[in-house]
């Protein structure tokens, strides 16, 4: 509890005030509660605990009881609301607090992750929201059927679980566009991974994707840039993995970085599927789930629900129309990548 010399401010006219009442047993006035509300926010402002002012409160009606008996009843409301009207007056304080605090921490996530902004200034106001710029972070990005914010059930469980089981590190969890974002150490990769296993689980089998360690305020922005591609590329390949890491899908970027020159490719490896009966998607779909089970057949006529030999049959036919047999090693190198090309470009859904 703070001590008297230094809440006596906020009891400025108290006692005189229980006097008054107790002469003509009359209510408090609306000025003198707007007074207690004042003094109210002002010990808010000052950073004094709201149970130590009450307690205060109490001791000076207690000093003052002895004279001011006469209308007890009265007294005693007065007491109520003077106190209730001080209360009020600290809790509108520190919601404004709050709110002012809840706006700064969003404006600083919205300058780290758009990467547009000052670093330097954003590296001198990290150190309030738990990070240290000057080391290397990672960034972790959950997206799950519903948009999410940091006050909603799943923001908060998810919040809980990794304060709970790694206390004060310097992670920043928070949210953007709807997903769940983790800032964490770069040498701290377990934060992220345990981040991972908590966010897929509350969103409901959300994806998340963990983007790479990089130093400064810039790398943090870069690491968040890798989470959300990740994303992406899921997305357009129709990867399922609850766990995505940026690192494993490194080779998807450097195939896309010439869009043209992977057009060309799946153009000219692809295209002739298209004079099948029933059009390339049929035929594409074959040869993407053969390479995704590791070309074999009975594998991929199992996931593609036909008998081996229809399977056959199939690659047969893409056989002769590419001129590329996707059991030949030497072929099968420029159909996988011709397969990934068009998963990329959405091919053949979309001209190219």
């Amino acid at each position: 509890m703070a001590g008297a010399e230094e809440t006596a401010e906020y009891l400025d006219g108290y006692a005189e005030l229980l006097t008054a009442v107790s002469t003509t047993g009359r209510r408090l006035t609306r000025d003198e509660l707007e007074l207690r509300r004042t003094l109210g926010e002002r010990a808010a402002e000052q950073g004094h605990a709201l149970r130590g002012l009450v307690q205060e409160h109490l001791a000076a009606t207690r000093c003052a009881w002895p004279s001011v008996v006469r209308h007890a009843d009265s007294v005693l409301a007065a007491v109520e609301q003077a106190v209730d009207a001080f209360a009020e007056g600290y809790e509108r304080a520190q919601r404004l607090a709050v709110r002012r605090e809840e706006a700064a921490r969003r404006e600083f996530i919205d300058d780290l992750l758009h990467g547009g902004s000052d670093l330097g200034r954003l590296a001198e106001q990290s150190e309030r929201f738990g990070l240290r710029l000057a080391h290397a972070h990672a960034v972790a990005v959950a997206a799950g059927p519903d948009a999410y914010t940091e006050t909603d059930p799943v923001g908060r469980g998810v919040a809980a679980a990794l304060h709970a089981r790694f206390g004060d590190r310097s992670i920043l969890l928070t949210t953007k566009d709807g997903r769940l974002i983790c800032i964490a150490p770069g040498d701290q990769m377990e934060v992220l991974t345990y981040f991972a296993k908590q966010a897929h689980a509350a969103t409901d089998g959300g994806q998340v994707a963990l983007g790479r360690p990089h130093p400064g305020a810039g790398g943090v922005v870069r690491s968040y840039e890798e989470a959300l591609g990740a994303l992406d590329l899921a997305e357009r390949l129709h990867l399922d993995e609850p766990v995505l890491n940026a690192a494993d899908l490194l080779v998807y970027p450097v195939l896309t970085r010439d869009r043209e020159a992977m057009a060309d490719l799946v153009r000219t490896a692809l295209g002739p599927l298209q004079e099948a009966r029933g059009g390339a998607e049929p035929l594409l779909e074959t040869l993407t789930l053969y390479f995704d089970a590791g070309c074999v057949a009975a594998e991929a006529a199992r996931r593609l629900s036909l008998s081996v030999r229809a399977l056959t049959y199939r690659l047969q036919r893409i056989h002769q129309l590419t001129g590329s047999d996707p059991a030949d090693p030497v072929h099968r190198y420029t159909l996988q990548t011709a397969v990934i090309g068009a998963r990329l470009l959405d091919w053949p859904a979309k001209a190219i």
